[in-house]
């Protein structure tokens, strides 16, 4: 039975997270956070200097001492009496005694003696623990790691972080008619998935573990799918009942659960979603690459989401240019460029994909211009 779009993203949604793992911060990007983020300190752990200049103590004029250097980021001075100042430098430790700094600009030395305004307490310094306190928590399960959360968790104290691992995915390109390299020749055409599919894959978080080709046989799917131990397995062509098309039979096979089989899209009505003997994934994309691309953002972004722990991806509106002609009953996925629908738009064109910014969610009967339409981000934008 034909699902309708929104249902066939639901349900491949209900992929479930896989298991958490400890990795290293520089591993740890673009992964969902298993567990909360701690600090281990006070951040700042002491009362820092904000700017470059002077630590004062009392009231204006102050005594210089201390050494003629300034104080550092990372290096400790010693106390200061009132009526006296120390040079000072962005993110050094404020002396003890020290009750505010003087920026640089704001101040005059003369014969061994600094003047300035009068400054009150704690101008121009970063308190302790102004951004966090120690056992805080800094950043909260469930969100997603970027560069900030890194810093973040190192400036936190952290070295690791317990996040939910990143998905593998197998890729299995299908159809004998397809060429590696050169221009198409005779019968032949060059297979735009296999160079496509890995940097989507990426895009949208997962590991793509290998790219292989298959012959159009029964024979080689059943080996290839009982052979992989990805998370997520993606073949590509197979999944309508033309004479070659052998997923559905082998999927039979090898005992899976057929949960999506068609949805009301255009293009792309033929893909499918399956569940394996184990718990792991299966999505059919058709052979067609928009049609393909419109499984990808169907079943493949949700469920990859879902493995990684990650919400609901958002969906910007954008206000039509013009009028797009729909689908009687489907959904039509269309690429646009700003608002503007593109050109070469066939289910076996790439051409206006690669100029659009995004998949414009055409509902049945077309929509006007002026409209607001959901759209589904391309990666990389």
């Amino acid at each position: 039975m034909t699902h309708s779009w929104e249902t066939a993203v639901a349900a491949a949604a209900t992929a479930g997270a896989l298991p958490a793992v400890d990795v290293h911060l520089a591993d740890a990007l673009g992964l969902v956070l298993a567990a909360d983020v701690l600090a281990g300190s006070d951040l700042p752990p002491f009362d820092t200097s904000a700017m470059d200049g002077w630590a004062v103590a009392g009231p204006s004029p102050w005594k210089l001492g201390g050494p003629e250097a300034p104080l550092l980021a990372g290096s400790l001075g010693g106390p200061l009496a009132p009526g006296t100042a120390v040079g000072i430098a962005t993110g050094a430790p404020l002396p003890s005694g020290a009750h505010a700094v003087l920026r640089r600009e704001r101040g005059q030395v003369a014969d061994g003696v600094l003047h300035g305004p009068e400054l009150p307490v704690g101008r121009d310094v970063r308190p302790r623990g102004s951004e966090c306190r120690a056992g805080e928590v800094v950043a909260a399960q469930g969100l997603l790691v970027r560069p900030a959360a890194l810093g973040l968790a190192a400036a936190a104290g952290a070295d690791t972080l317990r996040v939910i691992r990143r998905p593998g995915v197998d890729v299995f390109v299908l159809g004998d008619e397809l060429l590696d390299s050169g221009p198409t020749r005779d019968a032949f055409v060059r297979d735009a998935l296999g160079p496509l599919l890995p940097g989507w894959l990426s895009g949208l978080g997962a590991a793509v573990l290998g790219v292989r080709r298959l012959a159009d046989t029964a024979d080689a799917l059943r080996a290839a799918l009982a052979g992989s131990t990805a998370d997520l397995i993606v073949t590509t062509g197979s999944t309508a009942r033309g004479p070659v098309d052998h997923l559905h039979r082998v999927l039979v096979d090898l005992g899976a659960e057929l949960v999506v089989d068609g949805v009301a899209v255009r293009p792309g009505h033929p893909m499918l979603l399956a569940r394996l003997p184990g718990g792991r994934t299966l999505v059919g994309l058709p052979g067609n690459p928009l049609a393909a691309v419109s499984g990808l953002v169907t079943l493949v972004d949700p469920a990859l989401r879902a493995m990684r722990g990650a919400g609901p991806v958002e969906r910007p509106l954008v206000r039509l240019e013009q009028a797009v002609v729909g689908h009687p009953v489907d959904v039509r996925l269309v690429p646009v460029r700003g608002g503007h629908p593109v050109h070469h738009v066939g289910p076996a064109m790439l051409r206006g994909l690669a100029v659009a910014d995004a998949l414009a969610v055409i509902p049945p009967g077309g929509a006007v211009a002026g409209q607001l339409v959901t759209t589904l981000t391309l990666p990389g934008r």
